[in-house]
């Protein structure tokens, strides 16, 4: 008899912006047809882009994502063996509605980062309570960093710990063209990529150009890759500070991971993180990251190996830190990819969700 298995994902799909997450399901639902496994698949809206139109979707449309399952086990005469949830909230209500209704393992995967200052102490209390009331109908809570893994025992308590995991998220190897020339040493190409929101502290970057010297600036030109809510008030503080000429946004690229090689480093500000994509892309493309500690950016960037880390929010440390890249006073050699095949590809990323299958 053939396995099924539900997967719940709180991700919109577009065709506009396919990203690591598409090529992982893309990935994880050919292997689960090789080993004979069906999956129902619920997502917030429904396509036909990539390899989507080979799915079985089931969109929640006018409802929420949660009540769509719910309705869906309830009015269907369907038996999964596993149910996998992806950004959604972890213990709710939710699970114990489904456990009541399936007999089914039920693993949790949290993309999902932290504030930089902690969650706000009544927040923190509500948490530890859910922790209690509905972590027991959870079998699996799966971190995609040892950063995520350890936020999930401070959140619901530190008695999870034997049914917590971590499974590192990855990139796409093959779609990944790596940069083949020599990094410049002095005056280097950077570029960013990351959604336009506050969290991701470009605006940080904006700041910290500002104070570097007119003849520093001169020769400086970072291209941005993104868009978002936060977009009018970056172009707004470049015009403020007068740095036209520096920073050029580019927009959403669906191409961008054949970009990456055009440049020497990557430079992504962030406040608030869980494993971020782009920095796995970037180093797949053999071209190094400046970042800051948060979420699991310490578990791939080593300073003076394959990047720089500077403290968050520390616009002069940044600042020096451009200053010394674009005087050649510091830079790196290494090949960057090397690390990425090894530990962080979307082939090992398949392998290890598969073993939660217990094939």
């Amino acid at each position: 008899m053939k396995k099924k298995i539900a997967i719940i994902c709180n991700y919109q799909l577009l065709e506009s912006r396919v990203g690591g997450m598409d090529y992982f399901f893309w990935a994880f639902n050919k292997k689960c047809n090789e080993n004979d496994i069906e999956i129902d698949w619920f997502f917030p809206n429904t396509t036909t882009h990539g390899d989507y139109k080979m799915f079985k979707i089931f969109p929640s449309e006018k409802t929420t994502l949660e009540q769509n399952f719910i309705n869906h086990i309830k009015t269907q005469n369907v038996h999964y063996s596993h149910i996998i949830t992806h950004f959604m909230e972890l213990c709710t209500s939710f699970y114990s509605e489904v456990k009541k209704l399936q007999p089914a393992k039920i693993i949790v995967v949290d993309h999902n980062p932290r504030p930089l200052e902690g969650y706000p102490l009544k927040k923190r209390i509500k948490k530890r309570i859910k922790g209690i009331l509905y972590s027991k109908y959870i079998y699996l809570f799966i971190g995609v960093s040892d950063y995520t893994s350890r936020a999930i025992l401070n959140d619901f308590g530190n008695f999870l710990k034997p049914k917590t995991q971590t499974i590192y998220n990855g990139v796409l190897m093959d779609d990944i063209i790596p940069k083949t020339t020599e990094r410049k040493k002095t005056n280097p190409k950077f570029l960013v990529v990351s959604h336009l929101r506050q969290s991701k502290g470009i605006q940080d970057l904006i700041k910290a150009v500002s104070l570097l010297s007119d003849e520093l600036k001169a020769n400086l030109k970072i291209d941005v890759f993104g868009d978002g809510p936060y977009k009018n008030e970056l172009f707004q503080l470049v015009k403020n500070h007068k740095l036209e000429t520096n920073f050029d946004f580019k927009g959403s690229q669906s191409n961008v991971t054949k970009l990456y090689q055009n440049y020497d480093y990557l430079i992504q500000p962030t406040h608030m993180e869980c494993f971020s994509l782009s920095i796995l892309e970037s180093l797949a493309a053999n071209v190094p990251v400046i970042t800051t500690p948060v979420g699991g950016n310490t578990e791939v960037i080593t300073t003076g190996e394959n990047g720089f880390i500077f403290d968050t929010k520390n616009i002069k440390a940044l600042s020096e830190l451009i200053s010394n890249l674009m005087n050649g006073e510091r830079f790196i050699l290494a090949n960057t990819r090397a690390l990425i095949e090894n530990k962080f590809s979307i082939e090992i990323m398949v392998e290890n969700h598969i073993k939660l299958l217990d094939l």
